[in-house]
């Protein structure tokens, strides 16, 4: 009994200390990376949102475990020379609350589907005084843009970045099944929180780049400890792990979508293969014009800045706006 009893209180002590130390690292990042932009309430649900720039109005959302910040890099301020550009958090991530609807708890694995994340930011767009935008999404944030033209006909297109646009086949990798359970989102994610190397954040960086080189001075830019902050873990896991069954949904209507469409996709890409998501979607959605680069990753908007800037060029164009 007195070995149970020691190892019940060893195990509540490491608990605690895993925990506290957790708490010590979320902190840290939130002294070093603040918000940069403006918080916005929508119905009670915090908004993050970075504006820049004036003339037709270009929305930019990230991709899976990202923030404003992978935009405001580089692509945000060189849209914003022509362009008024608003660089939005999505739901649970960078500084975004949790959508409405009982998404945020430890215990619960329910996630924002893509029309919730989209709902909500048209929302907070709204209060910012946007009409007609360009909605631009890369990777995760592709589908999200999707969606924006699906419960949005007055947008004036969209640009789809490497986006999830159609269902894949297989599963994920075991960190997003372990991180989205209830377990694991309890247990496992605040180990990662509290001990999680610089080392692995750079290699999971690099990993997302290739083929390309991670740009010089991205890692201390986009702050991967906002990435790595309990909550947030935990709400990317489920929103990514939940995500297929919408994608297929989403994908059933995207003959709906009555707009200009541009998608911009690396033949490279090993995490949203070009194969599965991007290229039936021509024939898909009436009008939808496909630029493929050859030898691009994961990371266009980074590695081939030009060809972004040009397919949002042509939704204005297409759209009335230049």
């Amino acid at each position: 009994m007195k070995t149970i009893a020691f190892l019940a209180i060893l195990i509540l002590a490491f608990g605690a200390f895993v925990h506290w130390r957790a708490s010590a690292r979320e902190a840290q990042t939130a002294r070093d990376y603040a918000p940069q932009g403006q918080l916005i309430d929508v119905d009670g649900v915090r908004v993050h949102a970075e504006v820049m720039g004036s003339g037709p109005d270009v929305i930019l959302l990230h991709g899976a475990g990202g923030n404003t910040r992978d935009f405001t890099f580089s692509l945000a301020p060189e849209l914003a020379k022509r362009y008024r550009v608003t660089v939005f958090d999505r739901p649970g991530l960078g500084w975004t609350d949790r959508a409405a609807g009982g998404y945020d708890g430890l215990w619960t694995v329910a996630a924002e589907p893509p029309l919730v994340q989209a709902d909500l930011l048209q929302k907070a767009a709204a209060k910012l005084g946007i009409e007609r935008p360009i909605v631009v999404g890369q990777s995760f944030g592709g589908s999200v843009a999707y969606a924006w033209a699906l419960s949005d006909p007055t947008a004036a297109g969209i640009v789809s970045i490497a986006g999830v646009a159609n269902p894949w086949p297989g599963g994920l990798g075991w960190l997003y099944h372990v991180n989205s359970s209830r377990l694991g989102g309890a247990l496992f994610v605040p180990l990662l929180a509290a001990f999680v190397p610089k080392s692995y954040v750079d290699t999971t960086v690099s990993s997302i780049f290739t083929p390309m080189p991670t740009p010089d001075g991205y890692l201390d830019h986009v702050g991967s400890g906002l990435t790595l902050r309990r909550a947030s873990m935990r709400a990317n896991a489920r929103q990514v792990m939940g995500l297929r069954p919408h994608v297929v949904e989403m994908s059933a209507r995207y003959g709906e979508i009555d707009m200009p469409v541009e998608i911009v996709h690396g033949d490279a890409d090993t995490i949203v293969p070009l194969a599965i998501h991007s290229i039936k979607v021509p024939d898909q959605i009436n009008g939808a014009n496909l630029t493929i680069l050859k030898g691009a990753g994961h990371m266009p908007h980074h590695s081939h800045q030009d060809e972004v800037i040009a397919a949002i060029d042509r939704v204005a164009a297409r759209a009335g706006l230049r």
